[in-house]
């Protein structure tokens, strides 16, 4: 009797050089989330300039930093079909955490970043932004480690899940398990975690 194949197991590692056609497949035409290609902390202001650049401007800068190595993340994959995205790298890599006065710190030097998670439709709530948020920081680690900081999104006031297009953080717990703690809320849906490797 023989056995059915098992299904693909879900797996995450290192952005590449060589990744673009999995971020164009993942992201799809709107660019993950309303024409961002993973640009929104990387304009160093929301209005009239993050107006200006999403779409075909932030496409092509994020295609830029693919390509030269200087865009750090985790692709995760459901077998060979990229599933899900992780940004991570240097704070000073995402000039508008200066500009968000809940995220302002003066101790910035050397500190990483992990900010932003998309994931498939289909493969939301099922342990993936957990599995990217820990392969990014063992790639920190990697780097050299230091503190990493992580701005994740609350619960709503009445203790329902934001939607997904307000969650690109990632949620409290994902950073709660992985030994994140809070350290500031100025505002009350903005945290700011850090964690000390």
């Amino acid at each position: 009797m023989s056995k059915e194949p098992s299904p693909p197991a879900l797996t995450a590692r290192e952005l590449t050089t060589t990744d673009w056609p999995h971020i164009k497949k993942l992201f799809g035409d709107k660019g993950a989330c309303g024409g961002c290609w993973c640009m929104h902390w990387r304009i160093p202001r929301g209005g009239k300039m993050w107006e200006t650049a999403k779409g075909a401007p932030n496409r092509k800068a994020f295609h830029r930093l693919v390509k030269t190595g200087k865009a750090c993340g985790i692709l995760a994959f459901d077998g060979d079909e990229p599933v899900g995205w992780c940004s991570f790298g240097l704070r000073s890599d995402f000039p508008r955490t200066e500009t968000i006065k809940a995220y302002r710190r003066a101790d910035i030097d050397g500190v990483w970043s992990i900010n932003c998670f998309y994931l498939a439709k289909e493969h939301r709530a099922r342990g993936l932004g957990s599995l990217m948020a820990e392969a990014a920081v063992k790639a920190i680690r990697k780097r050299g480690g230091g503190m990493i900081e992580a701005y994740p999104v609350t619960l709503t006031k009445d203790g329902k899940k934001l939607p997904a297009a307000f969650s690109f953080t990632g949620p409290e717990i994902v950073f709660q398990r992985l030994g994140f703690k809070e350290i500031q809320r100025l505002s009350p849906s903005r945290p700011l975690y850090r964690l000390k490797l």
